[in-house]
């Protein structure tokens, strides 16, 4: 089977290509000191922006020397989407920025934007008794499962947040997931290359979504690997979110939730073929 990177960096190949080569505008990061860190943004020449998890280990602190105080204005997209395809923790976390970037702009062009969805769960639908699981503890969703009466199990490869709550239980084994009916998972799956082993320790569930700013990407690898549902988020004032993101504050104000099901999706092939080609200016 071949890579999810390597067929991310395919589409994100033929969308800068039908998009004539998109550039990029610039970085932006949160302050070293600011709460609400966890997010950079790649954005393009046109303001379409991307996001990606930085806080994934190996990630932020190389990223900020690297990058924190580099020009990054004028460089091909897709030569950063390229790097999502290595090992390398800071080129991958670029690089997937890149292809939500790459792929918002794409969905502009062709003129078909996601629906805003306040769905944190992408559109699960937790049900008292059920056996919901998460990958990634992702705080902010905990108290929507345990409203709904469902028991939830965690799973993580942090050694340090293994504990069993009232309503939850976090571990480290994925067999711990078998029997669970429903699960959602964080897009931290596919920065550190662990989808195909999750997808495979929860066969058995009905449904499958992957949610969270980095997923903001086009669905069709994710759909083809048997993921149901992607929560992503759109940028929607770009000016207020970039303020808010560079000095450290919150911005999920000026971007839009939104959730892409697997039988709402027009597909790749019907996206760029509603896309005008572009021609690369030289």
């Amino acid at each position: 089977m071949q890579p999810i990177t390597e067929l991310y960096v395919e589409l994100a190949e033929r969308i800068a290509a039908r998009l004539g080569s998109p550039r990029v505008r610039a970085l932006h990061l949160p302050p070293n000191d600011a709460n609400e860190t966890g997010f950079c943004a790649l954005e393009l020449q046109d303001g379409s922006i991307g996001l990606s998890y930085i806080q994934l280990e190996g990630t932020e602190a190389p990223m900020r020397a690297r990058f924190g105080v580099r020009d990054m204005s004028d460089i091909d997209a897709v030569t950063l989407a390229r790097g999502f395809a290595t090992s390398d923790p800071v080129d991958r976390a670029l690089g997937f920025a890149a292809i939500n970037a790459l792929s918002q702009q794409l969905f502009t062009h062709a003129n078909w934007v996601p629906s805003a969805n306040e769905n944190s769960l992408g559109a699960l639908n937790p049900q008292r008794g059920e056996h919901i699981g998460m990958i990634g503890l992702f705080m902010p969703l905990i108290p929507i499962i345990e409203r709904s009466g469902a028991r939830l199990t965690v799973l993580e490869l942090d050694h340090a947040l293994v504990r069993d709550e009232a309503n939850f239980r976090v571990t480290l084994d994925p067999a711990e997931l078998a029997d669970c009916s429903q699960i959602v998972s964080t897009c931290a799956v596919m920065l550190n290359d662990t989808l195909d082993d999750v997808l495979a320790a929860c066969r058995k569930a009905r449904r499958f979504a992957v949610v969270g700013p980095t997923a903001s990407c086009v669905p069709d690898p994710l759909f083809a690997r048997g993921v149901d549902s992607l929560g992503g988020r759109r940028v929607i004032e770009r000016e207020k979110f970039v303020a808010a993101i560079r000095s450290g504050n919150k911005w999920g104000a000026y971007a839009s939730k939104y959730v892409i099901a697997r039988d709402d999706y027009p597909g790749i092939e019907w996206l760029i073929a509603q896309t005008r080609k572009i021609k690369i200016e030289k």
